[in-house]
């Protein structure tokens, strides 16, 4: 049976790291709900496209518009089984909502399976849910890691990690790792 999942996301979230998730584990059975503060269901938030092009970070072009099929407003974080948060520069903001804060500390102490990805991590950061916990991010996010108590693991680009509910990566080249080991978390069967 499909499960019932949280997506936060605001403006400029990077473009894959909302859209691979949202649409890979819709296609499995699950369902999704995107999610940004002050926005309802039809509304739509700019994405970023980061990539990696031989510079010492990664690079920022303007992405797709994705748009949102669920209010914020409306939603509660109890009524959902799994959170997602993917990367970008959305959770540099999202972190600085109560709101938000609340949601996803309600999936830590609930202890529900939660993703994150790259830059999701300033979000469990900002949330105080990393103490004590193995956490992927992308590499400049590592201070935050630490800085909030948590263990910043050191993995290839392409690696994910699990650690009890929650499962990380660095960036979206890891998104088979990472969507793998989530649909393990979330007890998802696929028969092949």
């Amino acid at each position: 049976m499909g499960k019932k999942i949280l997506l936060l996301a605001g403006d400029f979230v990077e473009d894959y790291e909302i859209m691979v998730p949202f649409q890979a584990l819709q296609a499995v059975g699950h369902t999704v709900h995107a999610v940004c503060p002050d926005k309802k269901a039809g509304d739509a938030i700019a994405t970023a496209i980061h990539d990696f092009e031989g510079q010492q970070t990664y690079s920022e072009k303007r992405g797709h518009n994705f748009t949102l099929n669920a209010s914020f407003a409306e939603v509660r974080a109890e009524d959902y089984d799994a959170l997602v948060i993917p990367g970008g520069r959305a959770p540099e903001y999202l972190r600085l909502n109560p709101a938000v804060i609340a949601a996803v500390r309600h999936f830590f102490e609930a202890n529900k399976p939660v993703a994150a990805i790259c830059h999701g991590a300033q979000l469990l950061a900002g949330a105080k849910v990393l103490e004590g916990r193995t956490c992927s991010a992308y590499p400049a996010c590592r201070a935050e890691v630490e800085l909030a108590h948590g263990k910043y693991a050191e993995i290839p680009i392409d690696g994910a990690v699990t650690d009890g509910n929650l499962v990380t990566a660095p960036a979206w080249p890891a998104h088979p790792a990472w969507i793998a080991q989530f649909l393990a978390v979330l007890g998802t069967r696929i028969d092949a």
